[in-house]
């Protein structure tokens, strides 16, 4: 078989299950494709000789019979992620030189399950920001470019590498994490499927924490099937996680059945919003379409405190991550900045974290710092935790009138090129949140599907929001969208 590195999860569990293709052939495709995409800097640090030992344990078990359905199947992890042995940096100067001795639950999970790590990908640092341009490493790049232009895009943010390490076929598909749709915004930039889990579906354990109330892993993949597949082996409760859900996993792959008549899809007029591209109205406009010919009842709602969403994301996310960051300080782990004669421990704590963390995170941690200091914690923090009480309650409301799932834009546009938008003004990079941060303030699971291109064939998608728990359904929904959508365009390669 050919191009063994295009396949999907689904095409490449069905061919090894066969006997049509081994795990190790799967994997030395795709060590292969990553060796001549060094242009993209999507994998940071490369793990061949651990890919190739599990892609040779997972041979033995599927010629054995034992093979649940990611055996076999070549991964990237994002540098989030904790891994045995391996650095583990979270794209940050402070944690330069850290390999863990423990590994991630969701890593476990997946190895235990049969998958194979290629290496580690490339982020924004410490998961803060949209567009992968925070990174120690550099920036990933998206392997998508405008018709008729050499410029370098975005492949979005944080989970940049990981995004565009799948859309490239480097990796049959990778982990993700969105904090707030940092898994759906690079899907979206990408042409590719990326699903964020309720709160508490995946566990958290052994992931670099951002923003502890509002951080979730989830896989990024080929296609809506592939999520579902991907993302049945990372859920399960986890005792070492205090918000884990103690809840079955159903088999979200046998959900898949495209058949979604009778299902109700709310669109929310508040995401209209002003100076929305036309080609993103468009798209909206023929996805609600597509669900509506499916067989979908599709119903204007109303989540009126949206407008409030991004400044309550941009306290209480900054809040956490200046708490969660206290603990990089050079004592234990990580970079411990050089010291002159006379310094002492306080010395060491600023020069350290003034070295070791790049502007944005040093930005997000003064931000934090100040709305929790006594002055401003109720001015700021506490009303930011009321709005996210009000946002919640908006959808609750929404689903109580027997919406099932809603439908919106994933972002405000296309990819953007790297170094369009200026360090200088962050709010506008900020703004590329603006369609995702109310799924992770509500806890809500959150799919973005590719559906179309813009006038430059750059891939855009769509965004589905649904109930609590219900990612099996969600993913249904996703699924008659993606094939009506049809959507099958790659990137042409230039790398």
């Amino acid at each position: 078989m050919a191009d063994l590195n295009r396949l999907t999860i689904a095409a490449a569990r069905d061919a090894l299950k066969a006997g049509d293709v081994t795990s190790v052939e799967l994997t030395e495709a795709c060590l292969s494709a990553i060796e001549g995409a060094g242009a993209l800097n999507a994998f940071v640090h490369n793990t061949p000789d651990i890919a190739r030992a599990q892609a040779a344990a997972a041979d033995a078990r599927l010629k054995a019979g034992d093979a649940p359905a990611m055996c076999g199947i070549p991964l990237g992890i994002k540098d989030l992620f904790c891994t045995k042995g391996v650095p583990s940096q979270a794209a940050s100067g402070i944690l330069k030189g850290f390999t863990p001795e423990y590994e991630s639950t969701v890593t476990h999970q997946l190895f235990e399950a049969g998958a194979v790590m290629l290496g580690k990908l490339n982020m924004d640092e410490f998961a803060m920001g949209s567009s992968n341009e925070t990174s120690v490493y550099g920036n990933a790049v998206n392997p998508w470019r405008r018709e008729g232009s050499d410029a370098a895009l975005t492949p979005g943010g944080s989970s940049g590498g990981s995004a565009a390490a799948v859309a490239a076929d480097l990796c049959l598909a990778a982990t993700g994490t969105d904090t707030g749709g940092s898994i759906r915004q690079p899907a979206a930039f990408t042409g590719i499927t990326g699903i964020k889990p309720t709160y508490g579906r995946v566990s958290r354990w052994g992931v670099v924490a951002f923003a502890s109330s509002l951080d979730q892993a989830g896989p990024m993949t080929k296609d809506v099937r592939d999520a579902a597949i991907m993302l049945q082996a990372m859920c399960g409760h986890d005792a070492k996680d205090s918000t884990s859900a103690d809840l079955a996993v159903p088999d979200f792959e046998a959900m898949l059945t495209g058949d979604i008549r009778g299902k109700t899809i709310g669109i929310p007029r508040e995401y209209r919003m002003d100076g929305m591209p036309a080609e993103i109205e468009k798209l909206w406009a023929e996805g609600t379409e597509m669900l509506k010919a499916a067989g979908a009842k599709i119903v204007d709602i109303s989540l009126p405190h949206t407008k409030y969403a991004l400044p309550a994301y941009y306290v209480i996310a900054p809040a956490e991550a200046s708490s969660n960051l206290a603990r990089y300080d050079g004592v234990r782990y990580g970079h411990r900045a050089s010291l002159a004669a006379g310094d002492g421990i306080t010395e060491m704590y600023e020069k350290t974290r003034a070295e070791g963390f790049g502007h944005e995170v040093q930005r997000r941690v003064m931000v934090g710092t100040y709305v929790l200091s006594a002055g401003f914690y109720d001015a700021y923090y506490n009303r930011a935790r009321k709005v996210r009480t009000l946002i919640k309650r908006d959808f609750e409301d929404v689903f109580a009138a027997g919406v099932d799932a809603i439908l919106t834009p994933t972002t405000p546009s296309a990819a953007f090129g790297l170094g369009e938008m200026s360090e200088a003004d962050p709010i506008a990079m900020y703004l590329n949140d603006v369609f995702t941060v109310t799924v992770n303030l509500a806890g809500l699971p959150g799919i973005a599907v590719p559906t179309g291109t813009d006038a430059q064939g750059l891939p855009l998608g769509l965004q589905l929001i649904g109930r609590p728990w219900e990612e099996g359904d969600l993913l249904n929904t996703a699924y008659a969208l993606e094939q009506a959508a049809g959507f099958v365009a790659k990137p042409a390669k230039w790398w």
